[in-house]
């Protein structure tokens, strides 16, 4: 039991499920699955059927997402295998660095990038028309500010 306790508090920090964790999970679980029966038997009160029923529908939850992490590692154990078998074939070659080359052009050196494409203007451009001074656009907020502050004013009085 000391054992089980003290792998039990160093799943806690360990990074994904462990079994040991799994296991306190679900004994835990099992046991308030117990008390709400009890509970149940004991009141006959419908709320210990509805919190049973969320307790196992929580329980079910976590049981598969561990499942599924177990899956999700072991494909990730077999894609990084795989990985280190394609560097292991590849370590005949002296170099493991990729340089790109660029072909030197003769004539005329070409300046900027080859993969950038160049858009052409596809309209003409419209200048914008200053607003004519009597308009609503026109008016500048100070002026709104003093018809706010008259309008005040005049309630005031």
């Amino acid at each position: 039991m000391a054992g089980f306790m003290t792998e039990l508090w160093e799943s806690i920090f360990t990074p994904g499920t462990t079994p040991t964790l799994l296991v306190a999970t679900n004994a835990t679980f099992a046991c308030l699955q117990l008390v709400l029966l009890a509970l149940l038997v004991a009141t006959y009160s419908i709320h210990f059927i509805v919190l049973s029923f969320l307790c196992g529908g929580l329980w079910w939850a976590i049981n598969w997402f561990a499942a599924e992490l177990k899956v999700a590692q072991a494909k990730e154990a077999r894609e990084k295998a795989r990985s280190e078998q394609r560097a292991a074939a590849r370590s005949s070659d002296d170099s493991e660095t990729e340089v790109e080359t660029i072909p030197l052009t003769q004539g005329k050196p070409t300046l900027g990038s080859r993969e950038v494409e160049v858009t052409e203007q596809a309209g003409d451009l419209k200048l914008r028309v200053e607003p004519s001074p009597g308009t609503k656009s026109g008016v500048s907020t100070e002026d709104e500010w003093e018809k706010v502050s008259e309008n005040e004013n005049e309630k005031d009085k």
